[in-house]
């Protein structure tokens, strides 16, 4: 039942398992209603003019002040590919073509979901947005590989490179050989 005047789930809650599950939420002690805590979905692409890859030196933590692809947390009402479109935008003022999903990262240990997909800039323009310090175009051998924000940017600019030239593939997930979870 709604709580007059008030936001559905405002009230107190308790942690409990709510009829029908099998695991604990936070239920509202007012109108019942079940919070569910539900994995984050990031949304981020590889961004490619030529043969030089885009990155974004983070201007906000965490790692603030280390190199990362365009990718942050997805939006209500957009698309993954709007959302990875739009966050390449925020942080790289730069316009690209979703091309195809690279990647799908399953982090479970810090509730979060990583689809990386492959981009095309519409032109070699940039700047660096609100949450970067810098951006830039950066060649293969020049990559700053001890300067990477995160593992799965790692993983993602590698996976890419081997993926080059292909088309219609299933989307790629942790390497095997991966050193550490992000």
């Amino acid at each position: 039942m709604p709580v007059p005047g008030g936001a559905k789930g405002a009230g107190p809650t308790v942690a409990m398992v709510p009829d029908g599950d099998d695991r604990e939420r936070l239920v509202c002690t007012d109108c019942g209603y079940v919070r569910y805590d539900n994995p984050k979905l990031i949304v981020g692409a590889v961004c490619t003019w030529e043969d030089r890859y885009l990155l974004v030196r983070r201007a906000i933590p965490p790692r603030e002040g280390h190199w990362c692809l365009p990718s942050g947390f997805m939006e209500l009402g957009e698309s993954t590919e709007d959302g990875a479109a739009r966050e390449v935008w925020e942080e790289a003022c730069a316009r690209v073509e979703i091309t195809d999903l690279l990647a799908l990262y399953n982090l479970a240990h810090i509730s979060q979901v990583h689809l990386v997909y492959r981009a095309r800039m519409l032109s070699p323009e940039y700047a660096a947005g609100p949450e970067s310090h810098e951006v830039a175009l950066i060649g293969w051998d020049d990559l700053p590989w001890n300067d990477l924000a995160y593992p799965n940017v790692a993983w993602a600019l590698r996976q890419h490179r081997a993926m080059r030239g292909r088309a219609n593939f299933a989307p790629l997930g942790i390497p095997a050989d991966a050193d550490h979870p992000v």
